[in-house]
C-alpha cells in the first residue's frame, strides 16, 4: 500500500502544472456538433470545427462514435475547401451523407455520400442552385432539398473571390420588402424551395407548383408518401411573418394543404408522429413580438382539426422537436435560465419531464432506436458528444480533453439580484484562475448580443480568456432576454436601452457588493445588442473607465433601411415619419454622446449587414469629435459573425490591450496573451 502511495506522489509531482488560457489555444478548441443517431442506434454522426491555420479558415470534418465509446473514427479530411456539414443516415442504414462544396463533377454545396461498407465519398447530387438542408425519403431513394434557385457555377467558398472575376459585374434588381441578409448579401428575386431528388434517376422537380413563396423544413412522413414543410402563404408574405404547416403529397407538382392557422409564426423542426395521424411543431410568439419569439410546442392532426399547445403553461422557449417511439411523448430542448436541458413533453398534457439536472447547455440532440444522443456543453468544457443512457451521461467523445487538461479555468458563479424597479435579475460571474478573494480585481461588464439570447453555462472561450488576464467577469441576463418567461423577454418593447441599462448597472452594483472587486477599475463591452447596450449605458453612466463596442449602433434612426430588421421596426417602433419621437428615444446614446467620457473602442466587419457598420462609424466620429480617446478597427471580408481565425485572434488581442491599457496598474496586464 506505502509502495503504491509513494508510485502516485511521483507521478503527481512530475504532472505538467495546469496553466492559464493563452490566445492561441483559440486555433486549438475543437468544435463538436450535430450528432445524428444511425436507424440501428449503433453509430453517432457529428461534426468536428477546426482551425486551418495556413489557409486561415475555419472547417470541418465527419466523425462517428459507436453508441458504447469504444470506436471513434474520422471519415473525412477537408483540406481548404469542402467542409462536411449536416450528417444524414439513409433509413436503410446504407449510406452517411453529408454537405459539401469539395471539388467534384460540379462546384457548389452538393449532397456527398459515404457506403458503409466502405470506399471513398462520392458525389450523390450534381444540380445548379444552392442547397441548404435536405432529408432522405423513409424508402431511402429519393432526398427533399431546401434550394435557392440561384447559379452555383462557383463554391460557397469562393463566392467573394468569383464575384471579383465577373467581366462586367450585373446590375442586382430589388423589389423585396426585406431586402438584405447578412453573409448573403442583398436578395433579389430568388426564393428558398423544396425539391425531389430522385436517387436513380438523378432528375430533380419541385415538390410544388407555386413559384412566389419560401418554402423550408421539409420533413417526409412514416410510410413516405407526403411531406410536411413550412411556408408562408399571405399575398403580401414579406410583411406578416404568417408560417404555417402544410402537407403535400411527396410528388412533383402537388398541392399543398394549410394544416395550421395561428396568424404568427408556425415553424420547425417538424415531426411526424410514429402512426402519421399528428405533426408537433412550434409555435412562436405574437409577430409583434418576434425579436423576443419565445416558441411553444403544439401539434395539429394531419387529417385537420384544431392544434393544440402542448407546452402552454410552461414559461420557457423549447426547440427541436421529436415523438418518442411510442408516440406519447415528444421530446425537445428547454432554454431555462443559465442552461439548456433535453425534456418529454407528454402528449396526454401531463407536463414537460427534464430528463437532467445540473448546469449545462445541450446545442443538439438526436435520436433513433431508443438511443438519445447530446451535444453538451459546460462551464469548464467544450461541447462532446454524450449517451443518455438510463436517465445518466455517458461521454462519448473526447476531442478537447487534451487541451481542457491544460488549462487552469476561472470558476463561473451564478448571481441573483433586485433592479432599479425591483425586478429579480439573474448573471454569471468568471473569476481569475487561482482566485484570491482578499484582492481587489478589476472586472468587466460582458453584455450579451439578441437581446433575446442569454449568458449560460457553457465554456466560452472570451469569458475564459479575459478572466485569464486577471479580471472578473460580470454576465447579466438583462430583461429582454431568453431564459426567464415571455414577460421578461417582452419587457424592453419599443423601448430599448432603458430597462437592460438598469439591470445591467445593477448587477455591477451586486457584483462590486462582493468585495473582491475595485470600483475605480470597471470596464465595459459587448457585440452586437451588446455593443448597443455598451452605448447606450455609457450614454447614462460615467463609472465605467473603458469600453469596447463591438457591431453595435446608436443612431438606430439611421438603421433603417441599412439593415435587416425592418419588419420589427415597422411593428414595434413605427416608421420615422410616424413616430419621429419614438426613434430619438431610441437613439439617445448618439443624441447625447456629449455625455459620454469613457474611452472607447469601436469593431465591426465591414460587409456587416445584420449592425451595419455605419453604426459603429457614427459613434467614432461623434467621440472623435468630441475628443473623447476612441479608436475604431474595421475587419474586411467579415460578416457580422466572425469566421477568419486571424481576425478572431486579432479581436481578443485588442480587447485584452484596450482594456489593460485604462484599468490594469500593470499588475497583470496580457498575463494570458
Amino acid at each position: 500500500m506505502w509502495a503504491l502511495l509513494a508510485v502516485v506522489v511521483v507521478i503527481a509531482a512530475h504532472a505538467a502544472p495546469r496553466r492559464p488560457l493563452r490566445i492561441e489555444d483559440v486555433d486549438r478548441l475543437l468544435e463538436v456538433d450535430a450528432p445524428r443517431v444511425s436507424p440501428d442506434g449503433k453509430w453517432i454522426a457529428y461534426t468536428v470545427g477546426r482551425v486551418d491555420a495556413a489557409a486561415d479558415k475555419q472547417i470541418a470534418d465527419l466523425w462517428m462514435v459507436s453508441w458504447d465509446g469504444t470506436q471513434d473514427v474520422r471519415l473525412t479530411y477537408t483540406a481548404g475547401d469542402g467542409s462536411a456539414s449536416s450528417p444524414r443516415w439513409s433509413p436503410d442504414g446504407r449510406y452517411l451523407t453529408f454537405l459539401s462544396s469539395r471539388p467534384g463533377k460540379s462546384k457548389g454545396k452538393q449532397v456527398w455520400a459515404l457506403d458503409r461498407r466502405g470506399g471513398e465519398a462520392f458525389q450523390l447530387t450534381n444540380v445548379k442552385g444552392h442547397i441548404s438542408s435536405y432529408e432522405w425519403s423513409p424508402d431511402s431513394t429519393r432526398l427533399a432539398m431546401v434550394m435557392t434557385d440561384r447559379d452555383a457555377s462557383e463554391g460557397d467558398d469562393e463566392k467573394e473571390k468569383d464575384k471579383e472575376k465577373e467581366t462586367p459585374p450585373k446590375p442586382l434588381e430589388i423589389s423585396r420588402y426585406h431586402f438584405k441578409e447578412d453573409t448573403e448579401g442583398y436578395l433579389s428575386g430568388a426564393l428558398q424551395r423544396i425539391q425531389l431528388f430522385d436517387i436513380a434517376s438523378q432528375a430533380l422537380s419541385p415538390l410544388t407548383k407555386e413559384t412566389k413563396f419560401e418554402e423550408d423544413d421539409p420533413t417526409w412522413s412514416p410510410d413516405g408518401r407526403q411531406i410536411a414543410f413550412v411556408s408562408n402563404r399571405d399575398q403580401d408574405w414579406e410583411r406578416t411573418l404568417n408560417t404555417d404547416v402544410f402537407i403535400a403529397d411527396a410528388k412533383p407538382g402537388a398541392v399543398p394543404r394549410r394544416i395550421t392557422t395561428w396568424t404568427g409564426p408556425d415553424t420547425g423542426k417538424l415531426a411526424w408522429s410514429p402512426d402519421g395521424a399528428t405533426i408537433a411543431y412550434l409555435q412562436g410568439s405574437d409577430p409583434r413580438y418576434n425579436a423576443y419569439n419565445l416558441d411553444r410546442l403544439a401539434i395539429v392532426p394531419v387529417k385537420g382539426g384544431p392544434a393544440r399547445v402542448l407546452s402552454g403553461d410552461f414559461d420557457r422557449s423549447v426547440s427541436s422537436a421529436a415523438f418518442t417511439a411510442d408516440g406519447k411523448a415528444v421530446a425537445v430542448l428547454v432554454r431555462d435560465d443559465r442552461s439548456a436541458y433535453p425534456a418529454l413533453v407528454s402528449v396526454g398534457g401531463s407536463g414537460v419531464e427534464r430528463l437532467l439536472g445540473g448546469p449545462y447547455v445541450v446545442t443538439a440532440q438526436s435520436a433513433a432506436a431508443g438511443h438519445l444522443a447530446l451535444a453538451l456543453t459546460r462551464d469548464s468544457a467544450p461541447a462532446e458528444i454524450f449517451a443518455l443512457d438510463g436517465g445518466s451521461l455517458r461521454q462519448l467523445t473526447h476531442h478537447n480533453d487534451a487541451l481542457v487538461s491544460e488549462l487552469e479555468l476561472g470558476a463561473v458563479e451564478e448571481i441573483g439580484f433586485r433592479s432599479k424597479d425591483g425586478t429579480e435579475v439573474h448573471g454569471l460571474i468568471t473569476k481569475p484562475p487561482s482566485f484570491d478573494p482578499s484582492r481587489k480585481y478589476p472586472a468587466l461588464l460582458r453584455i450579451h448580443g439578441g437581446p433575446n439570447l442569454q449568458d449560460e453555462h457553457e465554456f466560452r472561450f472570451d469569458r475564459q480568456f479575459l478572466a485569464a488576464n486577471g479580471y472578473v467577469v460580470i454576465s447579466v441576463n438583462y430583461r429582454g432576454s431568453a431564459g426567464r418567461g415571455r414577460k421578461f423577454s417582452e419587457a424592453i418593447f419599443a423601448d430599448w436601452g432603458n430597462k437592460e441599462v438598469d439591470d445591467l448597472l445593477a448587477g455591477v452594483d451586486y457584483a462590486v457588493s462582493l468585495g473582491y472587486i475595485d470600483p475605480q477599475r470597471l470596464g465595459i463591452g459587448g457585440w452586437s445588442y451588446g455593443g448597443i447596450l455598451t452605448d447606450y449605458t455609457i450614454a447614462r453612466d460615467q463609472r465605467f473607465k473603458a469600453a469596447i463596442a463591438g457591431a453595435g449602433s446608436a443612431n438606430q434612426l439611421s438603421m433603417y433601411g441599412s439593415d435587416e430588421y425592418v419588419f420589427q421596426y415597422d411593428i414595434e417602433i413605427g416608421p420615422p415619419w410616424k413616430n419621429p419621437e419614438g426613434w430619438m428615444k431610441v437613439s439617445y446614446p448618439f443624441f447625447h454622446a456629449d455625455r459620454i467620457h469613457t474611452p472607447t473602442l469601436f469593431m465591426g466587419g465591414d460587409k456587416d449587414f445584420n449592425v451595419p457598420i455605419a453604426g459603429s462609424e457614427q459613434m467614432y466620429q461623434a467621440l472623435r469629435t468630441l475628443g473623447v480617446p476612441t479608436e475604431f478597427v474595421v475587419y474586411p471580408g467579415e460578416y457580422h459573425d466572425f469566421t477568419r481565425p486571424s481576425f478572431i485572434r486579432d479581436r481578443l488581442r485588442r480587447y485584452v490591450a484596450w482594456y489593460g491599457k485604462y484599468l490594469k496598474d500593470g499588475d497583470a496586464a496580457g498575463a494570458a496573451e
